[in-house]
Parts: C-alpha cells; structure tokens; sequence
C-alpha cells in the first residue's frame, strides 16, 4: 500500500509561531496518528513579514546581518537571507525601511528614505548574489525608491545640480538622474518582487494617497508626495526613455516597486506566487493526497492573496485535497469552500484569551492536526 503524501506548507502564525515551527507542529500531529504518512515540508509566506525565514529554511540557506540605515538614516543591524548554493539573497525591505523600526512620534513620511535597502542589496550582491527576491510589505518611506537608487550608485541632483536631501519630498525639486555610477553588478542580477500591492505610483489610486496616511502624512503632505513622484516619473523618463508610473505595483513601499521596475529590471509578482516558485511548491505538490496550510487568522479577505489562498489554489490544480488551519476562522472565510478548499481547522477555542492562544499555538496545531489526521483515516 503507497503511504499517504502530505505536504505541510503554512505561512506562519503571527506573534506565536513561524512558519517552519508550524510546519514542525503539523508535523508532530500527522505522525502521531499516521505514522506511515510521506510528510513533505514547505515552509511559506506571502512577500511579508517572515518571507526571509520561510525561504532560509525551505532551501537550507542562512540568515546574515548587515548595518544599513533606517528611513531615517539613523544605523540599524538588519537581517536577509542568503543561499549560496542559488546564488539568492531575499530580502525584505521592512528589516531596513520599515515602519514598526520607527517609534510613532518619530515617523517622518516626508524625509523617509529607502537607503538601507539600497545597501541591504548592496550586501547581497558583496555576497555573489545574482537572484534577488524582494518583498515589498512595510514600508515607512514614500520616496519612489530615490535613497535606494542612491545607495546604489545614482546621483539625484536639483536645477542647481545639489544632490537631493534623503525622503520623498526633496523630489519636487528632482531636475536629473545620473545612473552612470550605478552598481555594475546590476546589470548580471535577477530582481524578483514579491507584493500583493497593485497600486500604481500616481493619483488616487498610487503610494501617495492610499499608503501615505498609514505613515503620518496629512492630506496636505499627500498632496506634495504625489506631485514629487509625479516629478520622479517625469524625470525617469527623460533618463530612461520610459517610464511605466501606472504599472500595478510601481506604487508598492512608497513607491519603491517603481525604482526596482524601471532601473533595476525587477518582474513584479504576488508574494505568495513568488515565494512558491522560489521553495518548489509545485514541485513539492506532486502526487500530494492532502496539503495542510494555514495562518494565523483566516477571513474573507484571504482569497486577496494571503498564503493560504495562494497555497490552496496549487493544491487543487495538482489534485490534493486542502486544509487551512489558523488561530481564528471567521463565519466569512467560507467563502474558501468556493475555491477548493475542503477544511477550516480553528486551532483555539472560542474565548481563549490571546494570550493563552498565542503561547499555545504550537501545541494547539498539533492537536488540531492530529484531529484531522484521524478523520482523515476514517
């Protein structure tokens, strides 16, 4: 009899487990009921928070440090992942521009910039890098990517020919772009972007009026920040002889998922895609009876491209049956039965505190998938 393939693929669960300790939970609940089961492990996330870990463990690779700035130029030690055998680094840009690295008094939209994620790919590239995965979720800044392209090499002067100060607003002001100095390693390197952004750089709709506010800027500084991309898109097209500031994504960070599209060459994609294609999933999901995913919370606005989701889709195109867990499965994430999936497992009981729920999660995860286990075997 061929032993039953389960692929264990969750996202993690946020503030009480990451996404290889899920995996190691689901994993301890599957054998201790069908101890025969081929459990194969592919530790996920979407892009976001976790991404870094998730593929460091899937491919074995490692986490390194490196001292970057922050948004606001002040030094911080921020962490990627490198996997040498793959010539990949991943990266993501909240380690170095990111919002929760600034105590909320501080936050500062107008002169945020993305520098240290200039130099994190900097690192990367000192590194033998050649393939670089880059989730977007977090950012600070709303810069367009300006203190990025400058840590790179570029030079953003004004009509006088001064540099520009770091941060979204001195670009008003932006007359030239001088690319001539930027990184040559860039040219031989692969930049992939994981975001679940589809924003375009400009109007309503762009960095500026949608993300703007969740970074302290007024509608006075919205106002501004829109009319300094505006002038960035104008002047990049002037350098490059395009520019593409409605692109979905190029609005993604503030803006930066423009830089990357437009100097560096960066394919934009849904995180969970990206971070897929980068562990193997679909390889993983051959001849897969069941997969077991999951998250921390589970709700409608799962199928917007939440790992999960993502996860689920390529199960059922491979022809396994699916199981999302999580911490809390709300009443509408039934909509989830209308795409394949066939459980939703909530891991806690209702009216546990969040306390208790959160340092529990390992344990409840195994429960949880135990229990499924047995009324998988019937």
């Amino acid at each position: 009899m061929v032993a039953m393939k389960i692929v264990l693929a969750p996202d993690s669960f946020k503030e009480s487990m990451t996404a290889s300790q899920a995996v190691a939970a689901m994993r301890a609940g599957v054998q201790a009921v069908l101890p025969d089961a081929e459990c194969v492990e592919v530790p996920m996330a979407d892009g976001g928070e976790g991404t870094v870990d998730a593929v460091v463990d899937a491919l074995h690779g490692r986490r390194v440090e490196a001292v970057v700035q922050d948004a606001l130029g002040r030094p911080v030690t921020a962490a990627y992942g490198h996997v040498p055998l793959r010539q990949l680094a991943v990266i993501e840009i909240a380690a170095a521009a990111g919002l929760e690295r600034i105590p909320v008094a501080q936050r500062d939209v107008l002169r945020a910039s993305t520098f240290g994620v200039g130099e994190l790919i900097r690192s990367a590239l000192d590194r033998g890098a050649e393939d670089l995965l880059i989730g977007l979720g977090g950012s600070a800044t709303n810069d367009g990517g300006a203190g990025m392209l400058v840590a790179l090499g570029a030079v953003l002067t004004d009509a006088a020919g001064n540099p520009l100060e770091p941060g979204g607003a001195a670009l008003q002001r932006l007359e030239s772009i001088d690319i001539s100095g930027l990184d040559p390693r860039l040219h031989d390197v692969r930049v992939r972007v994981a975001s679940d952004v589809t924003a375009p750089l400009l109007g309503p709709t762009g960095a500026s009026a949608v993300f703007g506010p969740q970074k302290g800027a007024s509608a006075a500084d919205v106002q501004s920040l829109d009319s300094a991309l505006s002038r960035l898109a104008t002047v990049t097209a002037t350098t490059l002889g395009r520019a593409e500031p409605q692109r979905p994504g190029a609005g993604a960070a503030g803006g930066l998922g423009f830089a990357l599209a437009e100097f560096l060459g960066a394919e934009i994609s849904p995180g969970v895609d990206e971070v897929a294609r980068t562990v193997g999933l679909e390889r993983a999901l051959l001849g897969a009876d069941w997969v077991f995913t999951g998250e921390g919370s589970v709700d409608a606005q799962t199928v917007m491209g939440k790992t999960p989701f993502g996860v689920a889709q390529l199960a059922v195109k491979a022809g396994a049956r699916v199981v999302i867990f999580a911490g809390r499965v709300t009443q509408d994430a039934s909509v989830l039965f209308d795409y394949g999936v066939d459980r939703l497992v909530a891991i806690t009981a209702e009216g546990t505190p969040i306390e208790q729920a959160l340092r529990e999660g390992p344990a409840s995860l195994t429960r949880a998938a135990a229990q499924v286990c047995r009324e998988i075997a019937g």
